[in-house]
Protein backbone atom coordinates (compact mmCIF):
# COMPACT_ATOMS: atom_id res chain seq x y z
CA UNK A 1 0.00 0.00 0.00
CA UNK A 2 2.85 2.36 0.85
CA UNK A 3 4.51 1.59 -2.50
CA UNK A 4 1.21 2.12 -4.32
CA UNK A 5 0.62 5.45 -2.56
CA UNK A 6 4.06 6.68 -3.62
CA UNK A 7 3.39 5.70 -7.22
CA UNK A 8 0.01 7.42 -7.18
CA UNK A 9 1.57 10.57 -5.69
CA UNK A 10 4.20 10.63 -8.42
CA UNK A 11 1.55 10.16 -11.10
CA UNK A 12 -0.57 12.94 -9.65
CA UNK A 13 2.47 15.22 -9.56
CA UNK A 14 3.17 14.50 -13.23
CA UNK A 15 -0.45 15.16 -14.22
CA UNK A 16 -0.48 18.39 -12.23
CA UNK A 17 2.69 19.48 -14.00
CA UNK A 18 1.21 18.66 -17.39
CA UNK A 19 -1.95 20.60 -16.68
CA UNK A 20 0.02 23.51 -15.32
CA UNK A 21 2.44 23.45 -18.26
CA UNK A 22 -0.07 22.98 -21.03
CA UNK A 23 -2.98 25.15 -19.94
CA UNK A 24 -3.24 28.89 -19.43
CA UNK A 25 -0.78 31.06 -17.57
CA UNK A 26 -3.34 32.71 -15.30
CA UNK A 27 -1.65 31.54 -12.13
CA UNK A 28 1.20 32.67 -9.95
CA UNK A 29 4.03 30.46 -8.66
CA UNK A 30 5.33 33.15 -6.36
CA UNK A 31 8.18 35.60 -6.93
CA UNK A 32 10.96 34.47 -9.22
CA UNK A 33 14.21 36.42 -9.51
CA UNK A 34 14.50 37.16 -13.23
CA UNK A 35 17.53 39.43 -13.02
CA UNK A 36 18.58 42.22 -15.37
CA UNK A 37 16.52 42.48 -18.56
CA UNK A 38 17.82 45.66 -20.17
CA UNK A 39 16.50 49.20 -20.32
CA UNK A 40 12.97 49.67 -21.70
CA UNK A 41 10.58 52.58 -21.24
CA UNK A 42 7.13 51.92 -22.69
CA UNK A 43 4.95 54.85 -21.69
CA UNK A 44 1.39 54.05 -20.65
CA UNK A 45 -1.45 56.12 -19.23
CA UNK A 46 -2.22 53.52 -16.53
CA UNK A 47 -1.43 55.42 -13.34
CA UNK A 48 1.17 53.71 -11.17
CA UNK A 49 1.84 50.89 -13.63
CA UNK A 50 4.73 52.46 -15.56
CA UNK A 51 7.68 50.62 -13.98
CA UNK A 52 6.02 47.19 -13.97
CA UNK A 53 4.69 47.68 -17.49
CA UNK A 54 8.10 48.60 -18.92
CA UNK A 55 9.67 45.55 -17.26
CA UNK A 56 6.95 43.29 -18.70
CA UNK A 57 7.66 44.71 -22.16
CA UNK A 58 11.38 44.06 -21.59
CA UNK A 59 10.52 40.40 -20.91
CA UNK A 60 8.59 40.26 -24.16
CA UNK A 61 11.47 41.77 -26.13
CA UNK A 62 13.60 38.81 -25.01
CA UNK A 63 10.77 36.41 -25.93
CA UNK A 64 10.15 35.53 -22.29
CA UNK A 65 6.50 35.26 -23.16
CA UNK A 66 5.51 33.04 -20.24
CA UNK A 67 6.76 35.50 -17.62
CA UNK A 68 5.57 38.52 -19.63
CA UNK A 69 2.03 37.19 -19.71
CA UNK A 70 2.05 36.66 -15.95
CA UNK A 71 3.38 40.18 -15.43
CA UNK A 72 0.70 41.75 -17.62
CA UNK A 73 -2.00 39.75 -15.83
CA UNK A 74 -0.74 41.09 -12.51
CA UNK A 75 -0.87 44.64 -13.87
CA UNK A 76 -4.44 44.06 -15.04
CA UNK A 77 -5.44 42.90 -11.57
CA UNK A 78 -3.74 45.86 -9.88
CA UNK A 79 -5.06 48.38 -12.44
CA UNK A 80 -8.49 47.15 -13.63
CA UNK A 81 -8.96 50.09 -16.01
CA UNK A 82 -5.63 49.59 -17.80
CA UNK A 83 -6.56 48.43 -21.29
CA UNK A 84 -2.88 48.18 -22.24
CA UNK A 85 -2.37 45.42 -19.67
CA UNK A 86 -4.70 43.28 -21.79
CA UNK A 87 -2.80 44.38 -24.90
CA UNK A 88 0.27 42.91 -23.19
CA UNK A 89 -1.46 39.58 -22.54
CA UNK A 90 -2.55 39.45 -26.19
CA UNK A 91 0.97 40.26 -27.38
CA UNK A 92 2.54 37.63 -25.12
CA UNK A 93 0.48 34.98 -26.91
CA UNK A 94 1.55 36.10 -30.41
CA UNK A 95 5.10 35.08 -31.24
CA UNK A 96 5.91 36.65 -34.62
CA UNK A 97 9.16 34.76 -35.24
CA UNK A 98 8.19 31.38 -33.84
CA UNK A 99 5.13 29.38 -34.80
CA UNK A 100 1.44 30.31 -35.05
CA UNK A 101 -0.22 30.39 -31.61
CA UNK A 102 -1.47 27.03 -30.39
CA UNK A 103 -5.14 26.69 -29.53
CA UNK A 104 -4.73 27.75 -25.90
CA UNK A 105 -2.54 30.71 -26.80
CA UNK A 106 -4.92 31.79 -29.52
CA UNK A 107 -7.85 31.67 -27.12
CA UNK A 108 -6.11 33.64 -24.38
CA UNK A 109 -4.71 36.18 -26.79
CA UNK A 110 -8.00 36.72 -28.57
CA UNK A 111 -9.90 37.16 -25.30
CA UNK A 112 -7.35 39.70 -24.07
CA UNK A 113 -7.40 41.65 -27.35
CA UNK A 114 -11.18 41.80 -27.33
CA UNK A 115 -11.21 42.95 -23.72
CA UNK A 116 -8.68 45.68 -24.47
CA UNK A 117 -10.78 46.87 -27.42
CA UNK A 118 -14.01 46.84 -25.39
CA UNK A 119 -12.49 48.94 -22.60
CA UNK A 120 -11.93 51.88 -24.98
CA UNK A 121 -9.43 53.33 -22.56
CA UNK A 122 -6.08 55.03 -22.93
CA UNK A 123 -4.97 57.62 -25.45
CA UNK A 124 -4.95 57.53 -29.26
CA UNK A 125 -1.45 56.02 -29.37
CA UNK A 126 -2.41 53.18 -27.05
CA UNK A 127 -5.60 52.50 -29.00
CA UNK A 128 -3.42 52.13 -32.10
CA UNK A 129 -1.39 49.39 -30.41
CA UNK A 130 -4.59 47.66 -29.29
CA UNK A 131 -6.21 47.88 -32.72
CA UNK A 132 -3.09 46.37 -34.34
CA UNK A 133 -3.05 43.26 -32.14
CA UNK A 134 -6.84 42.96 -32.29
CA UNK A 135 -6.55 42.81 -36.09
CA UNK A 136 -4.29 39.78 -35.68
CA UNK A 137 -6.75 37.87 -33.52
CA UNK A 138 -9.98 38.91 -35.28
CA UNK A 139 -11.68 36.06 -37.18
CA UNK A 140 -8.90 33.67 -36.19
CA UNK A 141 -11.27 30.77 -36.75
CA UNK A 142 -11.81 31.81 -40.38
CA UNK A 143 -8.65 33.61 -41.54
CA UNK A 144 -5.23 31.98 -41.87
CA UNK A 145 -2.25 32.96 -39.71
CA UNK A 146 -0.21 34.58 -42.51
CA UNK A 147 -3.05 36.93 -43.44
CA UNK A 148 -3.57 37.92 -39.82
CA UNK A 149 0.18 38.46 -39.33
CA UNK A 150 0.09 40.83 -42.31
CA UNK A 151 -2.84 42.65 -40.69
CA UNK A 152 -0.78 43.14 -37.55
CA UNK A 153 2.17 44.38 -39.60
CA UNK A 154 -0.08 46.95 -41.31
CA UNK A 155 -1.47 48.03 -37.94
CA UNK A 156 1.97 48.53 -36.42
CA UNK A 157 3.15 50.45 -39.49
CA UNK A 158 0.30 52.89 -38.86
CA UNK A 159 1.18 53.22 -35.17
CA UNK A 160 4.85 53.84 -36.03
CA UNK A 161 3.95 56.44 -38.68
CA UNK A 162 1.54 58.26 -36.36
CA UNK A 163 4.05 58.26 -33.48
CA UNK A 164 7.50 58.87 -34.99
CA UNK A 165 9.04 59.75 -31.61
CA UNK A 166 7.74 56.60 -29.95
CA UNK A 167 10.74 54.30 -30.18
CA UNK A 168 8.75 51.33 -28.90
CA UNK A 169 6.37 51.75 -31.84
CA UNK A 170 9.34 51.67 -34.23
CA UNK A 171 10.80 48.58 -32.52
CA UNK A 172 7.53 46.65 -32.53
CA UNK A 173 7.06 47.72 -36.15
CA UNK A 174 10.46 46.21 -37.02
CA UNK A 175 9.48 42.97 -35.28
CA UNK A 176 6.17 42.88 -37.17
CA UNK A 177 8.07 43.28 -40.45
CA UNK A 178 10.40 40.39 -39.55
CA UNK A 179 7.35 38.30 -38.66
CA UNK A 180 6.10 38.38 -42.25
CA UNK A 181 9.43 38.02 -44.07
CA UNK A 182 9.38 35.19 -46.61
CA UNK A 183 11.98 32.43 -46.10
CA UNK A 184 12.16 32.19 -49.90
CA UNK A 185 13.14 35.85 -50.45
CA UNK A 186 16.89 35.73 -50.98
CA UNK A 187 17.09 39.52 -51.27
CA UNK A 188 16.16 39.74 -47.56
CA UNK A 189 14.20 42.91 -48.31
CA UNK A 190 12.07 42.86 -45.15
CA UNK A 191 14.97 41.89 -42.94
CA UNK A 192 17.01 44.82 -44.26
CA UNK A 193 14.05 47.16 -43.77
CA UNK A 194 13.69 46.06 -40.14
CA UNK A 195 17.44 46.42 -39.56
CA UNK A 196 17.39 49.94 -40.95
CA UNK A 197 14.71 50.93 -38.43
CA UNK A 198 16.58 49.31 -35.55
CA UNK A 199 19.99 50.72 -36.43
CA UNK A 200 18.53 54.24 -36.32
CA UNK A 201 17.36 53.62 -32.74
CA UNK A 202 20.51 51.83 -31.55
CA UNK A 203 22.67 54.95 -30.81
CA UNK A 204 19.92 56.41 -28.61
CA UNK A 205 19.09 53.13 -26.83
CA UNK A 206 22.22 50.94 -26.81
CA UNK A 207 20.92 48.91 -23.82
CA UNK A 208 17.49 48.17 -25.23
CA UNK A 209 17.05 44.37 -25.40
CA UNK A 210 14.66 44.43 -28.35
CA UNK A 211 16.98 46.50 -30.53
CA UNK A 212 19.94 44.12 -30.13
CA UNK A 213 17.69 41.05 -30.30
CA UNK A 214 15.90 42.01 -33.50
CA UNK A 215 19.08 43.17 -35.20
CA UNK A 216 20.37 39.63 -34.70
CA UNK A 217 17.20 38.21 -36.25
CA UNK A 218 17.39 40.72 -39.11
CA UNK A 219 20.89 39.56 -40.02
CA UNK A 220 20.57 35.85 -39.19
CA UNK A 221 21.47 34.85 -42.76
CA UNK A 222 24.76 33.73 -44.31
CA UNK A 223 25.30 36.87 -46.38
CA UNK A 224 24.35 39.26 -43.56
CA UNK A 225 25.52 37.59 -40.34
CA UNK A 226 28.77 39.53 -39.94
CA UNK A 227 26.76 42.76 -39.64
CA UNK A 228 25.18 41.46 -36.42
CA UNK A 229 28.38 40.36 -34.68
CA UNK A 230 28.54 43.45 -32.48
CA UNK A 231 24.87 43.05 -31.49
CA UNK A 232 25.50 39.37 -30.76
CA UNK A 233 28.39 40.19 -28.43
CA UNK A 234 26.32 42.88 -26.71
CA UNK A 235 22.86 41.37 -26.23
CA UNK A 236 23.80 38.91 -23.48
CA UNK A 237 25.36 41.78 -21.49
CA UNK A 238 22.20 43.88 -21.90
CA UNK A 239 19.78 41.26 -20.57
CA UNK A 240 21.71 38.54 -18.69
CA UNK A 241 18.59 37.68 -16.70
CA UNK A 242 16.96 36.15 -19.77
CA UNK A 243 17.93 32.64 -20.95
CA UNK A 244 16.95 33.63 -24.48
CA UNK A 245 19.15 36.73 -24.41
CA UNK A 246 22.08 34.54 -23.35
CA UNK A 247 21.33 32.08 -26.17
CA UNK A 248 20.44 34.42 -29.02
CA UNK A 249 23.99 35.57 -29.86
CA UNK A 250 24.77 31.99 -30.84
CA UNK A 251 22.59 32.41 -33.93
CA UNK A 252 25.27 34.69 -35.34
CA UNK A 253 28.15 32.67 -33.88
CA UNK A 254 26.70 29.58 -35.62
CA UNK A 255 26.35 31.41 -38.93
CA UNK A 256 30.01 32.45 -38.75
CA UNK A 257 31.41 29.16 -37.42
CA UNK A 258 32.50 30.69 -34.09
CA UNK A 259 31.99 27.47 -32.14
CA UNK A 260 33.72 28.42 -28.86
CA UNK A 261 31.54 31.53 -28.58
CA UNK A 262 28.41 29.54 -29.41
CA UNK A 263 29.27 27.00 -26.71
CA UNK A 264 29.88 29.72 -24.13
CA UNK A 265 26.62 31.45 -25.05
CA UNK A 266 24.46 28.34 -24.84
CA UNK A 267 26.14 26.96 -21.74
CA UNK A 268 25.19 30.18 -19.94
CA UNK A 269 21.67 30.06 -21.37
CA UNK A 270 21.07 26.45 -20.33
CA UNK A 271 22.33 27.14 -16.80
CA UNK A 272 20.15 30.24 -16.44
CA UNK A 273 17.15 28.26 -17.67
CA UNK A 274 17.83 25.51 -15.12
CA UNK A 275 18.10 28.02 -12.28
CA UNK A 276 14.88 29.68 -13.39
CA UNK A 277 12.92 26.43 -13.57
CA UNK A 278 14.19 25.34 -10.14
CA UNK A 279 12.67 28.51 -8.69
CA UNK A 280 9.47 28.16 -10.66
CA UNK A 281 8.73 24.43 -10.52
CA UNK A 282 11.52 21.82 -10.36
CA UNK A 283 9.13 19.16 -11.68
CA UNK A 284 9.16 20.83 -15.10
CA UNK A 285 11.83 21.38 -17.75
CA UNK A 286 12.35 24.69 -19.54
CA UNK A 287 12.19 24.83 -23.33
CA UNK A 288 14.99 27.43 -23.11
CA UNK A 289 17.30 24.76 -21.74
CA UNK A 290 16.31 22.28 -24.45
CA UNK A 291 16.79 24.95 -27.13
CA UNK A 292 20.26 25.80 -25.81
CA UNK A 293 21.22 22.11 -25.67
CA UNK A 294 20.26 21.67 -29.34
CA UNK A 295 22.68 24.46 -30.28
CA UNK A 296 25.34 23.08 -27.92
CA UNK A 297 25.13 19.62 -29.49
CA UNK A 298 25.51 21.21 -32.92
CA UNK A 299 28.55 23.27 -31.88
CA UNK A 300 30.33 20.42 -30.08
CA UNK A 301 29.85 18.18 -33.12
CA UNK A 302 31.55 20.77 -35.35
CA UNK A 303 34.58 20.47 -33.09
CA UNK A 304 34.39 16.66 -33.16
CA UNK A 305 33.89 16.82 -29.38
CA UNK A 306 31.62 13.80 -29.46
CA UNK A 307 31.77 12.97 -25.76
CA UNK A 308 30.34 16.34 -24.76
CA UNK A 309 27.70 16.13 -27.48
CA UNK A 310 26.67 12.65 -26.30
CA UNK A 311 26.43 13.74 -22.68
CA UNK A 312 24.07 16.54 -23.66
CA UNK A 313 21.89 14.29 -25.82
CA UNK A 314 21.70 11.75 -23.01
CA UNK A 315 20.81 14.49 -20.54
CA UNK A 316 18.06 15.76 -22.81
CA UNK A 317 16.31 12.48 -23.51
CA UNK A 318 16.63 11.32 -19.90
CA UNK A 319 14.69 14.32 -18.60
CA UNK A 320 11.25 12.70 -18.50
CA UNK A 321 9.60 15.84 -17.15
CA UNK A 322 6.79 17.90 -18.66
CA UNK A 323 7.95 20.98 -20.54
CA UNK A 324 6.95 24.30 -18.98
CA UNK A 325 4.89 25.13 -22.08
CA UNK A 326 3.73 22.04 -23.97
CA UNK A 327 2.74 24.25 -26.91
CA UNK A 328 6.31 25.39 -27.48
CA UNK A 329 7.56 23.88 -30.73
CA UNK A 330 11.19 24.81 -29.91
CA UNK A 331 11.14 22.04 -27.31
CA UNK A 332 9.80 19.58 -29.87
CA UNK A 333 12.48 20.64 -32.34
CA UNK A 334 15.28 20.15 -29.83
CA UNK A 335 14.01 16.74 -28.70
CA UNK A 336 13.76 15.53 -32.30
CA UNK A 337 16.85 17.13 -33.82
CA UNK A 338 19.63 16.66 -31.26
CA UNK A 339 19.70 12.81 -31.30
CA UNK A 340 19.46 12.82 -35.10
CA UNK A 341 22.34 15.29 -35.37
CA UNK A 342 24.46 13.22 -33.02
CA UNK A 343 24.07 10.11 -35.17
CA UNK A 344 24.23 11.67 -38.65
CA UNK A 345 27.08 14.11 -37.98
CA UNK A 346 29.26 11.20 -36.83
CA UNK A 347 28.15 9.05 -39.79
CA UNK A 348 26.88 6.39 -37.39
CA UNK A 349 24.26 5.14 -39.80
CA UNK A 350 23.15 2.06 -37.84
CA UNK A 351 22.67 4.21 -34.74
CA UNK A 352 20.52 6.61 -36.76
CA UNK A 353 18.38 3.75 -38.07
CA UNK A 354 17.70 2.56 -34.51
CA UNK A 355 16.69 5.96 -33.07
CA UNK A 356 13.59 6.07 -30.89
CA UNK A 357 11.37 9.14 -30.67
CA UNK A 358 11.73 10.43 -27.12
CA UNK A 359 10.46 11.41 -24.65
CA UNK A 360 7.62 9.00 -25.28
CA UNK A 361 5.29 11.14 -23.14
CA UNK A 362 5.78 14.21 -25.36
CA UNK A 363 2.73 15.19 -27.50
CA UNK A 364 4.41 14.42 -30.83
CA UNK A 365 1.16 14.41 -32.81
CA UNK A 366 1.00 18.16 -32.20
CA UNK A 367 4.36 18.64 -33.95
CA UNK A 368 4.42 16.59 -37.19
CA UNK A 369 7.18 18.68 -38.80
CA UNK A 370 9.41 18.03 -35.81
CA UNK A 371 8.53 14.33 -35.82
CA UNK A 372 9.61 14.28 -39.47
CA UNK A 373 13.21 15.07 -38.45
CA UNK A 374 13.26 11.81 -36.49
CA UNK A 375 12.03 9.79 -39.47
CA UNK A 376 14.52 11.57 -41.74
CA UNK A 377 17.34 10.41 -39.46
CA UNK A 378 16.06 6.84 -39.51
CA UNK A 379 15.59 6.89 -43.27
CA UNK A 380 19.13 8.14 -43.99
CA UNK A 381 20.58 5.81 -41.37
CA UNK A 382 18.71 2.80 -42.72
CA UNK A 383 19.63 3.51 -46.35
CA UNK A 384 23.31 4.05 -45.52
CA UNK A 385 23.62 0.99 -43.25
CA UNK A 386 21.72 -1.49 -45.43
CA UNK A 387 18.62 -1.59 -43.22
CA UNK A 388 16.34 -0.87 -46.15
CA UNK A 389 13.12 -1.93 -44.44
CA UNK A 390 13.64 0.71 -41.76
CA UNK A 391 14.54 3.27 -44.42
CA UNK A 392 11.44 2.53 -46.48
CA UNK A 393 9.13 2.67 -43.45
CA UNK A 394 10.65 5.99 -42.41
CA UNK A 395 10.33 7.33 -45.96
CA UNK A 396 6.66 6.33 -46.01
CA UNK A 397 6.07 8.28 -42.80
CA UNK A 398 7.91 11.30 -44.21
CA UNK A 399 5.64 11.16 -47.26
CA UNK A 400 2.53 11.07 -45.04
CA UNK A 401 3.70 14.02 -42.95
CA UNK A 402 4.66 16.06 -46.01
CA UNK A 403 1.28 15.44 -47.63
CA UNK A 404 -0.60 16.40 -44.45
CA UNK A 405 1.39 19.61 -44.04
CA UNK A 406 0.76 20.53 -47.68
CA UNK A 407 -2.98 19.88 -47.24
CA UNK A 408 -2.91 22.20 -44.21
CA UNK A 409 -1.24 24.86 -46.41
CA UNK A 410 1.72 24.86 -44.06
CA UNK A 411 4.03 25.75 -46.92
CA UNK A 412 7.27 26.28 -45.05
CA UNK A 413 7.34 23.03 -43.11
CA UNK A 414 5.85 21.06 -46.00
CA UNK A 415 8.83 22.26 -48.04
CA UNK A 416 11.32 21.35 -45.31
CA UNK A 417 9.91 17.84 -45.06
CA UNK A 418 9.95 17.54 -48.85
CA UNK A 419 13.70 18.25 -48.78
CA UNK A 420 14.11 15.45 -46.24
CA UNK A 421 11.87 13.12 -48.25
CA UNK A 422 13.85 13.68 -51.47
CA UNK A 423 17.17 13.12 -49.67
CA UNK A 424 15.94 9.89 -48.08
CA UNK A 425 14.57 8.68 -51.41
CA UNK A 426 17.89 9.52 -53.05
CA UNK A 427 19.90 7.38 -50.67
CA UNK A 428 17.44 4.51 -51.00
CA UNK A 429 17.83 4.66 -54.77
CA UNK A 430 21.61 4.76 -54.33
CA UNK A 431 21.47 1.72 -52.05
CA UNK A 432 19.40 -0.12 -54.68
CA UNK A 433 22.08 0.51 -57.30
CA UNK A 434 20.12 3.24 -59.08
CA UNK A 435 23.06 5.62 -58.96
CA UNK A 436 21.92 8.16 -61.56
CA UNK A 437 18.47 8.34 -60.01
CA UNK A 438 20.00 8.77 -56.57
CA UNK A 439 22.11 11.68 -57.76
CA UNK A 440 19.14 13.27 -59.53
CA UNK A 441 16.99 13.11 -56.39
CA UNK A 442 19.82 14.27 -54.14
CA UNK A 443 20.51 17.26 -56.37
CA UNK A 444 16.80 18.09 -56.37
CA UNK A 445 16.81 18.09 -52.55
CA UNK A 446 19.90 20.33 -52.44
CA UNK A 447 18.49 22.76 -54.99
CA UNK A 448 15.18 22.98 -53.12
CA UNK A 449 17.02 23.63 -49.86
CA UNK A 450 18.87 26.50 -51.53
CA UNK A 451 15.59 28.29 -52.28
CA UNK A 452 14.64 28.62 -48.62
CA UNK A 453 16.14 29.54 -45.25
CA UNK A 454 16.43 27.74 -41.97
CA UNK A 455 13.79 28.53 -39.38
CA UNK A 456 14.99 30.76 -36.49
CA UNK A 457 14.50 27.87 -34.07
CA UNK A 458 17.30 25.76 -35.54
CA UNK A 459 21.08 26.13 -35.90
CA UNK A 460 20.71 24.42 -39.28
CA UNK A 461 19.18 21.35 -40.92
CA UNK A 462 19.89 17.98 -39.32
CA UNK A 463 22.36 17.55 -42.16
CA UNK A 464 22.52 19.86 -45.21
CA UNK A 465 21.17 18.31 -48.40
CA UNK A 466 24.10 19.67 -50.42
CA UNK A 467 26.52 18.04 -47.99
CA UNK A 468 24.78 14.72 -48.62
CA UNK A 469 25.08 15.40 -52.35
CA UNK A 470 28.83 15.98 -52.00
CA UNK A 471 29.12 12.70 -50.11
CA UNK A 472 27.17 10.80 -52.76
CA UNK A 473 29.29 12.29 -55.56
CA UNK A 474 32.47 11.33 -53.71
CA UNK A 475 31.25 7.76 -53.33
CA UNK A 476 30.58 7.72 -57.08
CA UNK A 477 34.16 8.76 -57.79
CA UNK A 478 33.16 12.26 -58.93
CA UNK A 479 35.71 13.99 -56.73
CA UNK A 480 35.90 17.34 -58.54
CA UNK A 481 32.10 17.70 -58.44
CA UNK A 482 32.07 16.65 -54.79
CA UNK A 483 34.64 19.34 -53.98
CA UNK A 484 32.48 22.00 -55.64
CA UNK A 485 29.42 20.96 -53.65
CA UNK A 486 31.27 20.73 -50.32
CA UNK A 487 32.72 24.20 -50.80
CA UNK A 488 29.25 25.54 -51.60
CA UNK A 489 28.10 24.21 -48.23
CA UNK A 490 30.94 26.09 -46.55
CA UNK A 491 29.88 29.40 -48.11
CA UNK A 492 26.56 29.05 -46.27
CA UNK A 493 27.80 27.22 -43.16
CA UNK A 494 31.46 28.06 -42.51
CA UNK A 495 33.25 25.76 -40.11
CA UNK A 496 30.95 22.76 -40.67
CA UNK A 497 33.21 19.85 -39.76
CA UNK A 498 31.83 17.31 -42.24
CA UNK A 499 31.74 19.77 -45.13
CA UNK A 500 35.41 20.60 -44.47
CA UNK A 501 36.24 16.89 -44.26
CA UNK A 502 34.43 16.16 -47.51
CA UNK A 503 36.16 19.07 -49.24
CA UNK A 504 39.58 17.83 -48.08
CA UNK A 505 38.99 14.26 -49.21
CA UNK A 506 37.49 15.36 -52.52
CA UNK A 507 40.36 17.75 -53.24
CA UNK A 508 42.91 15.03 -52.49
CA UNK A 509 41.13 12.52 -54.74
CA UNK A 510 40.81 15.14 -57.48
CA UNK A 511 44.56 15.72 -57.32
CA UNK A 512 44.32 19.27 -55.99
CA UNK A 513 47.00 19.03 -53.29
CA UNK A 514 46.89 22.73 -52.44
CA UNK A 515 43.18 22.70 -51.69
CA UNK A 516 43.46 19.38 -49.92
CA UNK A 517 46.07 20.83 -47.56
CA UNK A 518 43.95 23.97 -47.02
CA UNK A 519 40.92 21.93 -46.02
CA UNK A 520 42.83 19.33 -43.98
CA UNK A 521 44.48 22.13 -42.00
CA UNK A 522 41.05 23.67 -41.42
CA UNK A 523 39.78 20.30 -40.21
CA UNK A 524 42.62 19.91 -37.72
CA UNK A 525 42.00 23.47 -36.55
CA UNK A 526 38.31 22.80 -35.97
CA UNK A 527 38.76 19.69 -33.86
CA UNK A 528 39.34 19.82 -30.14
CA UNK A 529 42.61 18.30 -28.96
CA UNK A 530 41.11 15.06 -27.72
CA UNK A 531 38.95 14.43 -30.79
CA UNK A 532 39.41 10.94 -32.23
CA UNK A 533 37.30 10.68 -35.37
CA UNK A 534 39.04 8.50 -38.01
CA UNK A 535 39.31 11.25 -40.64
CA UNK A 536 41.25 13.43 -38.20
CA UNK A 537 44.18 11.03 -38.14
CA UNK A 538 44.27 11.18 -41.92
CA UNK A 539 44.15 15.00 -41.78
CA UNK A 540 46.93 15.21 -39.20
CA UNK A 541 49.11 12.82 -41.19
CA UNK A 542 48.51 14.75 -44.41
CA UNK A 543 49.34 18.10 -42.82
CA UNK A 544 52.44 16.70 -41.07
CA UNK A 545 53.64 15.22 -44.34
CA UNK A 546 53.50 18.57 -46.07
Amino acid sequence: MKRLSSAMAAALLLVAGLVQAGEGHDHDHGPVDLGKLGKVTFRVSCGGAQKDFSRAVAMMHSFWYYEAEKAFQQIARAHPRCAMAHWGVAMANYHPLWAPPAAGELGRGRAAAEKAMAMKGGNARERGYIEAIHAFYADADKVDHATRASRYEEGMAKVAAANPRDREAQIFNALAILGTASPNDKTYAKQKKAAEILNKILPAQPEHPGVAHYIIHSYDYPQLASMALQAARTYAKIAPGSPHALHMPSHIFTRLGLWDESISSNTASAEKARRYIRQLNPNLVSFDELHAIDYLVYAHLQQADDEKAKALVDQMIAAEKPVLDLNNFAAAYAYAAAPVRYALERRMWSDAARLQLRPSSFPWKTFPAMEAIHHFGRAIGGARSGDLNTAKAALDRLTEIQSALADQKNRYWAEQVEIQRLAAQAWLAHAAGLRDEGLRLMRAAADLEDTTEKHPVTPGPAIPARELLAEMLLEEGKAAEALTEAELVLTVSPGRYNAVSLAARAAEQAGDRQKAEEHYRALVGLAKGGATRPELQKARTFVAGR
